[in-house]
Parts: C-alpha cells; structure tokens; sequence
C-alpha cells in the first residue's frame, strides 16, 4: 500500500523537493481529503476543489510565507490550510473552537489576510507590496482571485491603481465562470472570448499597464509548474489567467456546481447528498421568495436586485418567471442598491435582496444614495443573526445598529414566516414612503403552513403574545419562538409576559409605555449586537420618558463571535431556552428599586 505522502506534510517546505510523480499523487490526496472531510460536515467544497493543482503548485515553486499568498474569496483556501500545518485541524474545519473556513492571520503566518468577503486581496497585496518596497525588502506578492470576485468594484479601483505602481504583484484569475451561482456580465463575457482570442485580454490589461498572460489550464500540474518558474524570473504587476473548473474530481459537483458550492452532507463516493430530515418547515429564503413570485403577478411596479445571491436569497424561479424585473448584478452590493435607488426616483417599489453581513460593503450608498434621499426601496436582509459554521465574516449581527441610526428607515423584524409574508404585502399594496428594511434569519421558520391569504398589516406595531404577571420579556424578529419555549417550560410561567416588538425603527410607544407602566421587570432578547442594537433602543426610550426598569438585555456581545454550530453559539452566548431561563431567574430574584 502506498504510504501517504499529506500525512508527511507539515509545511510546503516538506514537499518542495518532490518528483513530478510525487507531486501528482499529492493532488489525487488532497483532494480527496477535501471530498472525505467535507462530506461529513457543512462547508464550501466545489471552489477549493477547483484549485488543488494551482495550490500544490504555488507553495511548490515560490517561496511562502516570504512570498505574500492572499486567497479571494477565502473559502478556495481549504487545500492551503492543509500544506501549512492545518490537516489534523481540518476534521474539525468551521466548528467551535476548531479551524475557521477562510483564511485568519491569527491562525496561521500562511494565512497573509482575512479574506471572509471578497474582491479585497488585490487592494490589501498592493499596500504589502508598496510596504515591502518602502522597507527594501524583495518578495513576491501573489492574489488569487476567483468565484466571481475580480467583478466586485473594490477589485477595479485596485487595478487602477496597481497599473501606476511597479509593484512585484502577481494576480491570478482563476476563472471557472462561477460564483455561488454562474457568474453574470460583461467582464464574464469578455473573459470567455479570452479564452480563445489572447489578445483582446492582453489589450484591455496592457492598458491599466498590468501585464497578460493566459488563458492557462489550471488544473494541468505540469503547465502551471513551468508557468510558474518562469514567473519568478519577472517582476512588476501583471495578471496570470486561469480556467479551471468548480467542483474539480467529483462527478456530481462539476455537474451541479452551484448546488456543491457548500452542500451540506453527501456520499464521497457518488456525490449523493444527504437530503435534510424531514421537518415540514421552509426556510426564510423560500418564503420570501415565493411570496414576491405571488406580488410580482399582482403589482406591476415591483422589481427584485441581488448582488450574486439569486439562489441563496430564493430568487431562482422568480428570475426565471420576470427576467426583466429581476436582476442579479454580480458581486457589487454598492451597485445594488444605488440601482435600487434610481429605480426608486422612477415610481418603481425595488426589492433590494442581500445577506446582512454583505449589506456592511454598501453602508455609504444606503446612507448617501437611498436613506438621504428618502427613496422607496425595501432591503430583504437574509441570513440576519447568527449564521453558524461561516463564522465572524459571515455573522448578520450589526444591522440593527447601523441602519436604525439613519434618518428616514424603518426597520422591521417579523417574528416567523406568516408575519413576513405580510409585511411584504403590506409593503407591496400601499409603498413606504420611504426605505424599508426587514431582517429574517437563516434556516428554517416554525410555522408549517404559512401561505395564509395576504392582508394589509400595521407595519409599527408591536404585540402582546402573553401576559404575565411581574417579568415581561420583549422578543426581537425570530426570537419569539425560544422565548416562547423558555417561558412555556419555565417553573413561574404565570409571572412572565412576552410582547413581540416587531417594529424596531420606529418604535411602538404605545405598547412600550403599557409595558414599563406595568413591569418594573423587563428583559429584552435579540439575535444582534446589543451595542446600538434594540434592546439598546427600548431601554433608552424607557430611561428618556422617566421609567428606570430592572432589566437585561439577551444578544451578543461586543466582541466577534466565532464560528461553530448556531445551536452552539446560542447556548454559549445565553440566546438559547437555557440561558433565557438565567436571566429569567436572575431578575425575578432581584429585589425592587425603590
């Protein structure tokens, strides 16, 4: 039996004196390492199974950590994480207290820089090669940048810098026409007639003076051993173009690349994937994206936007059904929104659709461009709260306070699908006057049926859910349903009242001031921040309108949480059932202010 050769690898240094045959057999194990590791456990297999070769290659022929390896997006950087030191940690790859699932500079001195979102590599490279050169110091500079990422704007203003510079960079496009869905726009288009026609991605490189090599096959070792070693030998920015292909080795993730872009469990050996167990529940997603379907055939003035995210966001078949009302503009979230907003100015009702964690990169054009203006647009924050294994990039937990801080927004947080579903056509029916941004989690709701016929709902208040008779507990969004299980499985059930805030900017006074009129005890709960988030806002109100409540607030800290099950990070942060019953208890032991 052939003994392993990953087994001998604890740096690339261990295998930079390999044979060609060696070598090869080093890629056929790493990447099944890949396929065995992420069958058993949720991850994103099919970008780093598509550039085994090209990571084998570049620890083989330049000299990393000296030469500076950034991956963009992070999650191609499985294989990388294995070479430098990481194999055994693998097994434990995005769960709690186990390696993160894109590159951390504390984990690793491989790991150059955080790379969570994407389209960063080439702007954070350019200021380590111009460091390098202000120190005197002579190393490469290597990007590797795929999935989509060299389309995001960030990547562009890099370029144009770049091309002024004499900066020691090498970029490599890894190019396999795919981001979590199939890559969309002109630059994808002009990237496959490159493939065949050297000259016209020559030319538009030659004129941000960035020099072109390519197309090469990135999956060829052999090629990209020589590429490579020839360019050791040149300096000065220029870009190596690469085609691979997403899902590399399996069957079933080439086939279905957007579905084994991170696909949960499957069989190693057929790709089969491990369906979820029944439940008879539908994730926040679907209903968001079923519901539109519904208004899209009654209102002729909405539109849909996302940046890359149709298929994640349950906007597959809604596309498919409006092509002209539905757009997915690629990786370019500032893009998204200011298209929103102009699409506003024009009578329109868009629905800008986009996680919460990637809502951050376009903070200045909610602000600027839409929030200033008092446009029209309605923001459908998905993944908002924890979002598990993807960890501090991915995290939804800052939302809140950065959008209730602005002039003009309403922020609405429905407490399960049906509430959603409404809101949404209450939004539709009669348009805000100005924009709107509702937040929903990942995952899946509570409710089995909640394709209830539409109606028009108050979008500001909030509700009574139970009363009680010394502790009201205020729930935020999704976190109903664990208040609603912790006082139903509390021992002084008839002491606890919950209200469902519902509207977070602007508040429900009425309903607030009939809750600290009647509980000196209160606690809030949210799946957010607590700095600036609502519990932050409630609390405030209450101090400012002369009530001084006995009170906690249940959400996250001031620090970033790390990755790990949702179900892990609720209980260790107190947002589960367990850790609601703490504060519970913790306040109604409390003795009363006087």
């Amino acid at each position: 039996m052939q003994a392993s050769l990953l087994a001998q690898i604890s740096q690339p240094s261990d295998f930079r004196s390999f044979s060609p045959a060696q070598l090869e057999q080093l890629v056929k194990e790493l990447r099944a390492e890949i396929i065995a590791v992420l069958s058993q456990r949720e991850g994103h297999l099919g970008a780093s199974l598509g550039v085994v070769e090209l990571t084998v290659a570049l620890h083989y022929c330049f000299d990393t950590p000296k030469d500076v390896l950034i991956w963009d997006v992070g999650h191609q950087a499985y294989g990388h994480k294995m070479l430098t030191g990481r194999r055994a940690a693998f097994a434990r790859l995005r769960e709690w207290d186990g390696i993160s699932g894109f590159p951390r500079r504390e984990e690793s001195v491989y790991d150059a820089f955080g790379t969570g979102h994407s389209s960063t590599s080439l702007s954070a490279l350019l200021g380590m090669a111009l460091a390098a050169a202000h120190k005197g110091e002579e190393q490469l500079h290597i990007a590797v940048i795929g999935d989509a990422s060299i389309a995001s704007g960030m990547a562009f203003e890099a370029l144009n810098h770049l091309g002024t510079t004499q900066a020691n960079v090498l970029i490599i496009l890894n190019d396999n026409t795919m981001g979590i869905d199939p890559s969309v726009g002109a630059l994808k288009a002009f990237f496959e007639r490159a493939a065949g026609e050297h000259q016209s991605a020559e030319n538009l490189f030659a004129a941000l003076n960035i020099g072109y090599r390519g197309p090469v096959d990135g999956h060829d070792l052999a090629g990209l051993l020589r590429v490579f070693q020839e360019e050791k030998k040149n300096t000065g920015p220029r870009l190596l173009h690469l085609r691979t292909t997403k899902g590399k080795g399996l069957a079933q993730a080439e086939a279905e690349q957007v579905r084994f872009h991170a696909p949960g469990k499957f069989d190693p050996l057929t790709g089969k994937l491990n369906p979820d167990p029944p439940q008879g529940k539908t994730k926040y997603p679907t209903v968001l994206g079923k519901t539109l379907e519904a208004l899209f055939a009654e209102f002729p003035h909405l539109m849909a936007i996302t940046p890359a995210m149709p298929t994640g966001s349950g906007l597959t078949a809604l596309m498919e059904r409006y092509p002209h009302r539905c757009f997915d503009v690629g990786i370019a979230e500032q893009h998204a929104v200011t298209l929103a907003a102009g699409m506003a100015t024009q009578g329109l009702l868009p629905f800008c659709v986009i996680y919460a964690t990637f809502l951050q990169r376009a903070y200045d054009q909610v602000m600027h461009d839409v929030a200033l203006q008092n446009l029209p647009v309605v923001f459908c924050i998905d993944r908002a709260g924890l979002v598990g294994h993807d960890g501090p990039t991915h995290h939804g937990l800052y939302d809140i306070a950065f959008l209730r801080s602005l002039p003009n927004m309403t922020l609405l947080a429905p407490r399960n699908e049906v509430h959603l579903r409404q809101m949404l056509y209450t939004l539709s029916a009669t348009p805000p006057k100005g924009p709107v941004a509702v937040r929903y989690p990942r995952g899946y709701g509570a409710v089995t049926h909640w394709e209830e016929a539409f109606k028009s709902i108050d979008l500001t208040q909030g509700h009574c859910l139970k009363e009680g008779e010394d502790l009201a507990i205020i729930s935020v969004g999704t976190t109903a349903q664990s208040v609603q299980e912790a006082w139903q499985t509390h021992a002084h059930a008839e002491r606890i009242a919950h209200y469902d805030l519902g509207c977070i900017k602007p508040l429900d006074t009425a309903l607030l001031k009939g809750v600290f009129s009647r509980y000196q005890k209160v606690i809030t709960v949210e799946d957010a921040a607590r700095e600036g988030g609502a519990g932050s806002a409630v609390l405030l109100w209450a101090y400012e309108n002369g009530y001084r409540p006995q009170s906690r607030r249940i959400g996250l800290p001031d620090r970033f949480i790390p990755h790990g099950s949702t179900a892990t990070l609720k209980e260790k942060y107190g947002l589960d059932v367990q850790g609601i019953h703490r504060a519970i208890d913790a306040l109604l032991s409390e003795k009363a202010c006087r």
